[in-house]
Protein backbone atom coordinates (compact mmCIF):
# COMPACT_ATOMS: atom_id res chain seq x y z
CA UNK A 1 0.00 0.00 0.00
CA UNK A 2 1.59 3.51 -0.80
CA UNK A 3 -1.22 5.73 0.86
CA UNK A 4 -3.63 6.31 -2.13
CA UNK A 5 -7.42 6.06 -2.94
CA UNK A 6 -8.19 4.87 -5.91
CA UNK A 7 -12.05 5.29 -7.87
CA UNK A 8 -13.10 4.26 -10.75
CA UNK A 9 -15.18 6.77 -13.08
CA UNK A 10 -17.70 5.84 -15.47
CA UNK A 11 -19.54 8.96 -15.76
CA UNK A 12 -22.75 7.70 -14.36
CA UNK A 13 -24.55 8.94 -11.32
CA UNK A 14 -22.98 6.16 -9.13
CA UNK A 15 -19.90 6.75 -9.86
CA UNK A 16 -20.08 10.38 -9.28
CA UNK A 17 -21.36 9.01 -5.72
CA UNK A 18 -18.30 6.95 -5.24
CA UNK A 19 -16.06 10.02 -6.20
CA UNK A 20 -17.01 11.87 -3.41
CA UNK A 21 -16.88 9.36 -0.77
CA UNK A 22 -13.24 8.32 -1.98
CA UNK A 23 -12.70 12.14 -1.52
CA UNK A 24 -14.01 11.59 2.01
CA UNK A 25 -11.96 8.77 2.67
CA UNK A 26 -9.27 10.21 0.94
CA UNK A 27 -9.41 13.50 3.64
CA UNK A 28 -9.72 11.03 6.80
CA UNK A 29 -7.05 9.50 5.79
CA UNK A 30 -4.83 11.83 5.13
CA UNK A 31 -3.61 10.29 1.38
CA UNK A 32 -4.26 11.57 -2.42
CA UNK A 33 -7.05 10.22 -4.63
CA UNK A 34 -6.43 9.00 -7.99
CA UNK A 35 -9.54 9.38 -9.95
CA UNK A 36 -9.25 6.65 -13.25
CA UNK A 37 -10.97 5.72 -16.13
CA UNK A 38 -10.92 2.46 -18.17
CA UNK A 39 -10.93 3.27 -21.58
CA UNK A 40 -12.04 0.27 -23.90
CA UNK A 41 -11.72 0.84 -27.99
CA UNK A 42 -15.37 -0.10 -29.57
CA UNK A 43 -13.87 -2.98 -32.18
CA UNK A 44 -15.73 -4.25 -35.31
CA UNK A 45 -14.13 -7.44 -36.39
CA UNK A 46 -14.25 -8.62 -40.13
CA UNK A 47 -14.27 -11.22 -41.83
CA UNK A 48 -11.79 -11.86 -45.06
CA UNK A 49 -12.01 -13.88 -47.94
CA UNK A 50 -12.55 -17.63 -47.36
CA UNK A 51 -8.94 -19.43 -47.99
CA UNK A 52 -8.44 -22.37 -49.97
CA UNK A 53 -9.00 -24.81 -47.33
CA UNK A 54 -12.56 -22.96 -46.49
CA UNK A 55 -11.64 -21.40 -43.52
CA UNK A 56 -12.60 -17.76 -42.25
CA UNK A 57 -10.83 -16.54 -39.56
CA UNK A 58 -11.45 -13.27 -37.80
CA UNK A 59 -9.15 -10.64 -39.06
CA UNK A 60 -7.85 -7.84 -37.04
CA UNK A 61 -9.95 -5.05 -35.94
CA UNK A 62 -9.75 -2.09 -38.34
CA UNK A 63 -8.97 1.21 -36.88
CA UNK A 64 -11.95 2.96 -35.42
CA UNK A 65 -12.63 6.57 -36.83
CA UNK A 66 -13.80 7.91 -33.52
CA UNK A 67 -10.77 7.38 -30.94
CA UNK A 68 -10.17 11.01 -30.81
CA UNK A 69 -13.69 11.53 -30.06
CA UNK A 70 -14.18 9.12 -27.41
CA UNK A 71 -10.61 10.12 -25.41
CA UNK A 72 -12.03 13.46 -25.14
CA UNK A 73 -15.17 12.18 -24.35
CA UNK A 74 -13.28 9.93 -21.20
CA UNK A 75 -10.93 13.20 -20.10
CA UNK A 76 -14.23 15.24 -19.43
CA UNK A 77 -15.87 13.16 -17.60
CA UNK A 78 -12.32 11.81 -16.03
CA UNK A 79 -12.16 16.46 -15.71
CA UNK A 80 -16.08 16.70 -13.86
CA UNK A 81 -15.09 13.51 -11.35
CA UNK A 82 -11.99 15.52 -10.48
CA UNK A 83 -13.95 19.05 -9.99
CA UNK A 84 -16.54 16.94 -7.83
CA UNK A 85 -13.84 15.32 -5.78
CA UNK A 86 -12.12 18.41 -5.47
CA UNK A 87 -15.22 20.16 -4.26
CA UNK A 88 -15.91 17.43 -1.59
CA UNK A 89 -12.48 17.54 -0.04
CA UNK A 90 -10.78 21.03 -0.88
CA UNK A 91 -7.28 19.76 0.87
CA UNK A 92 -7.13 17.01 -0.72
CA UNK A 93 -3.94 15.84 -3.59
CA UNK A 94 -6.40 14.87 -6.91
CA UNK A 95 -4.43 12.97 -9.33
CA UNK A 96 -6.38 11.32 -12.86
CA UNK A 97 -5.76 9.36 -15.65
CA UNK A 98 -7.07 7.96 -18.51
CA UNK A 99 -6.34 4.42 -18.54
CA UNK A 100 -6.68 1.90 -22.04
CA UNK A 101 -8.13 -1.55 -20.66
CA UNK A 102 -11.02 -3.78 -19.55
CA UNK A 103 -11.95 -1.95 -16.07
CA UNK A 104 -11.65 -4.83 -14.46
CA UNK A 105 -7.99 -5.24 -15.47
CA UNK A 106 -7.07 -1.15 -14.89
CA UNK A 107 -8.54 -1.54 -11.30
CA UNK A 108 -6.70 -4.46 -10.65
CA UNK A 109 -3.67 -3.27 -11.53
CA UNK A 110 -4.70 -0.36 -9.85
CA UNK A 111 -5.41 -2.36 -6.27
CA UNK A 112 -1.88 -3.05 -6.17
CA UNK A 113 -0.74 0.76 -5.68
CA UNK A 114 -3.63 1.90 -3.42
CA UNK A 115 -4.77 1.16 0.55
CA UNK A 116 -8.36 1.12 -0.87
CA UNK A 117 -10.14 1.54 -3.93
CA UNK A 118 -13.60 2.66 -4.62
CA UNK A 119 -16.42 1.95 -6.78
CA UNK A 120 -20.05 2.60 -7.70
CA UNK A 121 -23.07 0.09 -7.76
CA UNK A 122 -23.82 0.68 -11.10
CA UNK A 123 -22.69 2.23 -14.47
CA UNK A 124 -22.61 2.10 -17.39
CA UNK A 125 -19.98 1.13 -19.78
CA UNK A 126 -16.45 1.28 -18.00
CA UNK A 127 -17.76 0.01 -14.81
CA UNK A 128 -21.24 -1.49 -16.15
CA UNK A 129 -22.15 -4.92 -14.57
CA UNK A 130 -21.35 -3.91 -10.79
CA UNK A 131 -23.36 -5.74 -8.18
CA UNK A 132 -25.60 -7.01 -11.01
CA UNK A 133 -23.38 -10.24 -12.19
CA UNK A 134 -19.69 -11.09 -11.53
CA UNK A 135 -17.93 -8.33 -12.08
CA UNK A 136 -17.94 -7.03 -8.41
CA UNK A 137 -17.48 -10.59 -7.10
CA UNK A 138 -14.33 -10.55 -9.51
CA UNK A 139 -13.15 -7.00 -8.13
CA UNK A 140 -13.71 -7.96 -4.35
CA UNK A 141 -12.08 -10.71 -5.23
CA UNK A 142 -8.94 -10.18 -6.90
CA UNK A 143 -8.15 -6.84 -5.66
CA UNK A 144 -5.37 -6.57 -3.91
CA UNK A 145 -6.62 -4.03 -1.11
CA UNK A 146 -10.05 -3.33 1.17
CA UNK A 147 -12.86 -2.44 -1.88
CA UNK A 148 -15.28 -0.06 -1.11
CA UNK A 149 -18.90 -0.07 -2.86
CA UNK A 150 -20.76 2.66 -2.70
CA UNK A 151 -24.51 1.22 -2.97
CA UNK A 152 -27.14 3.28 -1.06
CA UNK A 153 -27.11 6.58 0.83
CA UNK A 154 -25.52 6.21 4.05
CA UNK A 155 -26.93 7.54 7.42
CA UNK A 156 -24.36 9.98 8.13
CA UNK A 157 -25.45 9.21 11.96
CA UNK A 158 -25.08 5.77 11.45
CA UNK A 159 -22.79 3.34 13.65
CA UNK A 160 -20.12 1.08 11.05
CA UNK A 161 -21.06 -2.03 11.42
CA UNK A 162 -18.99 -5.06 11.20
CA UNK A 163 -19.52 -8.54 11.04
CA UNK A 164 -17.82 -10.93 12.78
CA UNK A 165 -17.30 -14.47 12.68
CA UNK A 166 -14.18 -15.55 14.67
CA UNK A 167 -11.94 -16.36 11.68
CA UNK A 168 -8.33 -14.96 11.34
CA UNK A 169 -9.55 -14.70 7.68
CA UNK A 170 -11.61 -12.34 8.99
CA UNK A 171 -8.74 -10.46 11.33
CA UNK A 172 -7.83 -7.76 8.92
CA UNK A 173 -12.03 -6.54 8.52
CA UNK A 174 -11.79 -6.41 12.26
CA UNK A 175 -8.91 -4.19 11.93
CA UNK A 176 -10.39 -2.09 8.97
CA UNK A 177 -14.07 -1.74 10.60
CA UNK A 178 -11.91 -0.34 14.30
CA UNK A 179 -9.42 1.96 12.49
CA UNK A 180 -12.91 3.57 10.40
CA UNK A 181 -14.78 3.99 13.52
CA UNK A 182 -11.69 5.84 14.95
CA UNK A 183 -11.55 8.18 11.88
CA UNK A 184 -15.27 8.83 11.52
CA UNK A 185 -15.51 9.51 15.33
CA UNK A 186 -18.52 6.97 14.42
CA UNK A 187 -19.62 4.42 16.85
CA UNK A 188 -18.99 0.54 15.85
CA UNK A 189 -21.71 -2.24 16.15
CA UNK A 190 -19.67 -5.36 15.94
CA UNK A 191 -22.26 -8.43 14.83
CA UNK A 192 -21.91 -12.14 15.27
CA UNK A 193 -24.89 -13.94 13.89
CA UNK A 194 -25.07 -18.07 14.54
CA UNK A 195 -27.24 -21.01 14.63
CA UNK A 196 -27.11 -24.44 15.44
CA UNK A 197 -26.01 -25.45 11.95
CA UNK A 198 -22.98 -23.33 11.85
CA UNK A 199 -21.91 -23.46 15.64
CA UNK A 200 -19.44 -26.31 16.43
CA UNK A 201 -20.34 -28.72 18.67
CA UNK A 202 -17.44 -30.38 20.47
CA UNK A 203 -17.42 -34.15 21.79
CA UNK A 204 -18.97 -34.71 25.00
CA UNK A 205 -16.78 -35.32 28.01
CA UNK A 206 -18.20 -38.71 28.80
CA UNK A 207 -18.15 -40.92 25.48
CA UNK A 208 -21.20 -42.80 26.16
CA UNK A 209 -23.13 -39.55 26.08
CA UNK A 210 -24.29 -37.68 22.73
CA UNK A 211 -22.95 -35.44 20.71
CA UNK A 212 -25.44 -32.56 22.26
CA UNK A 213 -24.65 -29.37 24.42
CA UNK A 214 -26.17 -28.44 27.68
CA UNK A 215 -29.28 -25.52 26.99
CA UNK A 216 -27.73 -22.39 26.68
CA UNK A 217 -23.87 -23.58 26.52
CA UNK A 218 -23.85 -22.36 22.39
CA UNK A 219 -25.09 -18.80 23.00
CA UNK A 220 -22.37 -18.65 25.43
CA UNK A 221 -19.57 -20.39 23.25
CA UNK A 222 -20.67 -17.55 20.97
CA UNK A 223 -20.72 -14.65 23.19
CA UNK A 224 -17.41 -15.92 24.09
CA UNK A 225 -15.92 -16.40 20.72
CA UNK A 226 -16.91 -12.57 19.68
CA UNK A 227 -15.26 -11.13 23.01
CA UNK A 228 -12.32 -12.84 22.00
CA UNK A 229 -12.46 -11.79 18.22
CA UNK A 230 -12.54 -8.32 19.11
CA UNK A 231 -10.19 -8.07 22.62
CA UNK A 232 -7.01 -7.15 21.30
CA UNK A 233 -8.62 -4.62 18.90
CA UNK A 234 -10.93 -2.53 21.40
CA UNK A 235 -7.66 -2.05 23.51
CA UNK A 236 -5.84 -0.66 20.35
CA UNK A 237 -8.73 1.59 19.70
CA UNK A 238 -9.62 3.02 23.04
CA UNK A 239 -11.79 5.28 22.29
CA UNK A 240 -14.18 3.44 19.82
CA UNK A 241 -17.37 3.27 21.81
CA UNK A 242 -18.44 -0.92 20.54
CA UNK A 243 -21.70 -2.29 20.73
CA UNK A 244 -21.72 -6.41 20.89
CA UNK A 245 -24.20 -7.91 18.89
CA UNK A 246 -24.90 -11.75 19.29
CA UNK A 247 -27.71 -12.96 17.31
CA UNK A 248 -29.28 -16.15 16.78
CA UNK A 249 -30.55 -16.51 13.29
CA UNK A 250 -28.50 -16.24 9.82
CA UNK A 251 -25.75 -14.07 9.19
CA UNK A 252 -26.89 -12.92 5.88
CA UNK A 253 -30.12 -11.64 6.91
CA UNK A 254 -28.68 -10.38 10.07
CA UNK A 255 -26.16 -8.36 8.52
CA UNK A 256 -28.71 -6.97 5.86
CA UNK A 257 -30.81 -5.96 8.41
CA UNK A 258 -28.50 -4.36 10.54
CA UNK A 259 -26.71 -1.93 7.35
CA UNK A 260 -30.77 -0.58 6.97
CA UNK A 261 -29.38 2.50 9.76
CA UNK A 262 -26.05 1.78 9.19
CA UNK A 263 -23.17 4.49 7.37
CA UNK A 264 -20.80 1.49 6.45
CA UNK A 265 -20.85 -2.39 6.32
CA UNK A 266 -17.50 -4.33 7.09
CA UNK A 267 -17.22 -7.69 6.15
CA UNK A 268 -14.42 -10.19 5.12
CA UNK A 269 -14.30 -11.85 2.26
CA UNK A 270 -14.23 -14.79 3.40
CA UNK A 271 -14.35 -16.52 6.64
CA UNK A 272 -15.35 -19.88 8.91
CA UNK A 273 -17.25 -22.44 7.33
CA UNK A 274 -16.18 -21.69 3.94
CA UNK A 275 -14.56 -24.00 1.47
CA UNK A 276 -11.12 -23.99 1.48
CA UNK A 277 -9.41 -22.01 -1.69
CA UNK A 278 -12.66 -19.43 -2.42
CA UNK A 279 -11.45 -16.26 -2.55
CA UNK A 280 -15.21 -14.98 -1.43
CA UNK A 281 -18.07 -16.14 0.49
CA UNK A 282 -21.59 -16.28 0.13
CA UNK A 283 -21.97 -13.55 2.57
CA UNK A 284 -19.89 -11.10 1.14
CA UNK A 285 -21.90 -12.02 -1.86
CA UNK A 286 -24.93 -11.13 -0.44
CA UNK A 287 -24.40 -8.50 1.40
CA UNK A 288 -22.78 -6.87 -1.90
CA UNK A 289 -25.98 -7.33 -3.54
CA UNK A 290 -28.61 -6.24 -1.02
CA UNK A 291 -26.92 -3.96 1.93
CA UNK A 292 -28.45 -1.13 2.45
CA UNK A 293 -25.52 1.50 2.90
CA UNK A 294 -21.99 1.48 1.32
CA UNK A 295 -20.03 -2.38 1.83
CA UNK A 296 -16.46 -2.55 2.64
CA UNK A 297 -14.80 -5.93 1.69
CA UNK A 298 -11.58 -6.89 3.04
CA UNK A 299 -9.64 -9.79 1.69
CA UNK A 300 -6.88 -11.35 4.29
CA UNK A 301 -3.20 -10.72 3.19
CA UNK A 302 -2.81 -14.15 2.10
CA UNK A 303 -5.48 -14.62 0.08
CA UNK A 304 -4.43 -11.62 -2.48
CA UNK A 305 -3.14 -13.50 -5.95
Amino acid sequence: MSGLVVVGVDGSESSFAAVEAAAREARARGVGLRVVHALVWPVTYVLPRPSPGGTSPLGPPPMDPSEDALRKMAEGLVAEAVGRARAESTDVEVSHAVVTGEPLTVLEAESRAAELVVVGSRGLGGFGGLLAGSTAVHLVAHGRCPVLVVREQPRADGPVVLGVDGSAAGEPAVDFAFATAERRKAPLVALHAWTTWNAPLPAPQDASAPYANPPGALAEEEETLLSEALAGYRARYPDVVVERRVVHGRTREALIDASRSAQLMVVGARGRGGFAGLLLGSVSQAVLHHAHCPVAVVRAAGAQH
